[in-house]
């Protein structure tokens, strides 16, 4: 998954060359009549191509995510599908690459509010509203994919689901059922009391080493923010450092860190140690995204995990989980000038959500992002516990915010004594006023 967002100053290079290096002079808003909802005539996704070449970028470690569906729509229709893999930091490389010149018909991208603005959309990129796939998305992904009411990007994949993964022999040695589950995050945290009081484990393992983790306590304690406080954070009006997220920040240090519920090695934990420390038992809580259950899935079979790992969701004030837009979510199509491969491109993602989408879900096995597609058989209880959860779930604030912050590098410094809660809030405000400017955002 896409685990951060673009460095602040990184962002501001590139987008001082993808104003012009990147944009289309002849391509406003409305598009050509390959580019308007309006006038452009029904896809056949199965249409012969013969002859038409397209590329897709992809992430090195997801070079291989649309192998089945290229597959399958080259044999439909004649057409050839070429994958490059961008070197890592795929975020960072990505609009670095737009800025040279250099475009792609297709790519991997994280469809969210925050991270979309970074390869221009509106100069850069086909709009998808009116295609026929669209009315066929579940609400959360309906949501995603969209900037300034237009659609910008395919959902291909549900989004991230954050909530806690729990070691099921450690709850037991606890004497903890599922009528423990809590209701609140501080309800969490007295979970994470007993679990270090009454057993050998640890009641949360966290990730201070490899950083990006650090994000997810701070972001549970944030659902209650409502719709409006994002959209005056948005406009400059309120801030990062007001009182509630200092207030979560502080509250993540003191009463989880400091009262000793994380295990003791909690400022060089890694992502990979996180999975063993829990499969041994060794702490009983892990709170992340579904990355996290990806490791498991690598090396255990789906009996095994149901044996021992279980899952549920948390906010701050409710027993809801979160979801979070990454990389492989979103699917978008670039404006080339060459009208047979745009065309072409919209005809791929026709197929992808179309005739093909069945087949590729159950290839990838994961969940479906169609209502009316069921879900593979066989996943693992925890991953059906987050498709449950999905419909209802809250936006962590990478789909909220027009910016996000890197909260983990300033929660890392925390960790080792270099920041207070009050300089985290100050430094992620900072570096979100900082990207919103460049991006030319109103209010700032």
């Amino acid at each position: 998954m896409t685990r951060r967002a673009l460095p602040a100053l990184a962002f501001i290079c590139v987008a001082a060359l993808s104003v012009t290096a990147c944009s289309d002079p002849t391509a406003g808003d409305s598009g050509s009549a390959s580019d308007s909802g309006a006038r452009r005539a029904k896809v056949d996704p199965t249409a012969r191509l013969d002859g038409v070449k397209l590329t897709m970028w992809t992430a090195q470690n997801t070079l291989n995510a649309p192998r089945q569906v290229i597959d399958a729509f080259e044999k439909a229709t004649g057409a050839e599908v070429e994958t490059q893999a961008i070197p890592d930091l795929y975020e960072q490389n990505v609009p670095t690459k737009l800025a040279s010149g250099d475009r792609p018909d297709l790519m991997f991208w994280q469809p969210s509010v925050s991270t979309l603005p970074f390869i221009q959309p509106q100069q850069n990129l086909l709009t998808l509203d009116g295609e026929e796939w669209v009315s066929k998305l579940g609400d959360t992904e309906t949501s995603l994919g969209v900037i300034d009411g237009k659609r910008y990007a395919a959902i291909v994949t549900s989004p991230a689901m954050l909530g806690v993964y729990y070691n099921k022999d450690v709850f037991k040695e606890a004497g903890l059922s599922e009528a423990d589950f809590p209701t609140s995050y501080d309800e969490l945290l007295a979970l994470g009391r007993t679990v270090t009081d009454r057993t050998d484990a640890a009641g949360f393992y966290e990730a201070g080493g490899d950083k990006w983790p650090l994000q997810w306590q701070m972001q549970v304690q944030l659902t209650d923010l409502d719709k409006q406080w994002w959209a005056d954070l948005n406009q400059n009006k309120v801030k990062w450092t007001d009182p509630v997220v200092v207030g979560a920040i502080k509250k993540y240090k003191e009463k989880l860190l400091g009262a000793g519920l994380a295990q003791k090695n909690y400022k060089t934990g890694t992502f990979t140690g996180q999975a063993d420390s829990l499969w041994k038992g060794e702490s009983g809580m892990v709170l992340n995204v579904t990355s996290f259950q990806s490791q498991l899935q690598a090396k255990y079979s789906t009996a095994e995990i149901d044996r021992k790992i279980g899952w549920f969701p948390v906010a701050n004030s409710s027993a809801t989980g979160l979801y979070s837009p990454d990389q492989t979510n979103g699917v978008v199509a670039f404006r080339t000038g060459d009208e047979k491969r745009q065309n072409a491109s919209r005809q791929f993602l026709a197929f992808w959500l179309g005739p093909d989408y069945a087949d590729y879900i159950n290839a990838m096995k994961i969940p479906s992002v169609q209502p009316s597609v069921p879900t593979p058989a066989g996943l693992p209880e925890a991953s059906m516990a987050q498709v449950k959860s999905l419909p209802t779930a809250i936006g962590v604030f990478q789909a909220k915010a027009i910016v996000a912050p890197d909260t983990h590098l300033y929660l890392a410094d925390m960790l080792y004594g270099k920041k207070s809660p009050q300089q985290v809030a100050q430094a992620i405000q900072d570096q979100f006023a900082q990207v919103a400017k460049a991006q030319a955002a109103p209010g700032f």
